[in-house]
């Protein structure tokens, strides 16, 4: 494939995601967030898909997201505001089966009155594990994310675990199918390692260009 984006764009974007980046909140509820007053982007996927790596990879900092071996332990909105021009979010993860239906519904609940109602979000990202592709409760996420009718992007985690170049880009290639008849799908699919740091400066760039243009 050829680079979508400028070496510039890319340093451009290195140099924002290594600006101080913390731990702004968690929220239960909708009513719990800050004002909508700076752009977001936020990170969706099943549990344990990586999500916290892939934050952590993107702010080069190991522990600023935590991730748990308990599948469904991030139960809240988590923010992180980075350098006090954007905030990243961290929705909980679905899929689980070690909670009951209703603190699951509850939980997705959660995500759905978030995408719903946030005029400040710019673009979802969707982390789908890429040894596995798209699995029947990612079309659920993806069918709430057409009626929320945000911007969203599908986002191959652990391309490192995948055996060939050849295997990494067959899953890209299913999946840019899988979605090609979506509407609110982004047509471009970023693949990336938080192990590796594979495809993550290009990812920096995605969200940068997401929030401020």
């Amino acid at each position: 494939m050829d680079p979508v984006f400028t070496p510039e764009a890319v340093e451009e974007a290195r140099v924002l995601f290594a600006r101080p980046t913390e731990f702004l909140l968690g929220a239960a509820a909708v009513e719990q967030l800050p004002a909508p007053d700076l752009p977001e982007v936020c990170f969706a996927g099943r549990s344990n898909v990586g999500k916290s790596s892939l934050i952590n990879a993107l702010v080069g900092q190991k522990k600023l997201a935590r991730a748990s071996n308990e599948p469904g332990r991030t139960r809240e909105l988590n923010l992180f505001l980075l350098d006090e021009r954007m905030r990243l979010v961290d929705l909980p993860g679905y899929g689980w089966a070690q909670a009951g239906k209703k603190v699951t519904a509850k939980f997705q609940n959660l995500g759905r009155a978030y995408l719903r109602g946030r005029p400040n979000l710019k673009r979802v990202y969707l982390l789908i594990d890429s040894r596995h592709g798209l699995k029947s409760v990612d079309n659920e996420a993806l069918d709430a994310l057409d009626l929320a009718a945000v911007s969203y992007q599908i986002v191959l985690t652990k391309a490192d675990k995948l055996r060939s170049d050849a295997a990494v880009e067959a899953v890209r290639v299913a999946t840019v199918k899988a979605v090609a008849k979506r509407p609110a799908a982004f047509p471009r699919i970023a693949v990336t390692s938080a192990e590796t740091g594979y495809g993550i400066p290009e990812l920096r760039a995605e969200i940068a260009q997401a929030a401020f243009q």
